[in-house]
């Protein structure tokens, strides 16, 4: 099964927008974000509704609108985030049943689903204990443990 990167795409998008708003005290618009993404603005508003629907951002219209963070990032888990797309596929689902009847298909299928089942409740329960500001610092630690820091350029959007 192929990972679906919705999440880790969305939080590279809402530590883009944390780390502008600490900057510049603006919002960011779609535009802004699709380049963060490489992606086309239009997906970019499609799942920030979603966010906003979950009160994790908020929008501005008009000229200077854009998103911003609705809450503090110490007060966003991974889980939330993760919850707010759909809860999207981070691990495998139970296989389908291909072979009716098969006595060796339902032994598999039964393991590996329940095998998936509590992988995906530790998964669930590890995306609650961390936050946007866990990743936040993390970035900010590697930033600064970086030789070549100075020649560095986070991939950002003009202001």
């Amino acid at each position: 099964m192929k990972r679906d990167s919705r999440l880790s795409n969305i939080l590279h998008a809402l530590l883009h927008m944390a780390e502008h708003q600490t900057r510049t005290g603006a919002p960011m618009t779609s535009d802004q974000l699709a380049v963060c993404l490489s992606t086309n603005p239009v997906v970019v508003r499609r799942t920030m509704a979603g966010l906003r629907e979950q009160g994790l951002v908020v929008s501005e219209k008009g000229h200077g609108g854009g998103w911003r963070l609705a809450r503090p990032l110490d007060r966003v888990s991974l889980g939330q985030v993760n919850a707010a797309l759909g809860e999207p596929g981070l691990i495998p689902e139970a296989p389908p049943v291909e072979a009716e009847g098969c006595l060796v298909e339902a032994a598999v299928n039964d393991a590996l689903g329940e095998t998936y089942a509590a992988a995906r409740a530790l998964l669930v329960a590890r995306l609650n204990e961390i936050t946007l500001a866990d990743l936040a610092a993390d970035f900010s630690r590697r930033l600064a443990e970086h030789p070549n820091r100075d020649l560095l350029h986070v991939r950002s959007p003009k202001s």
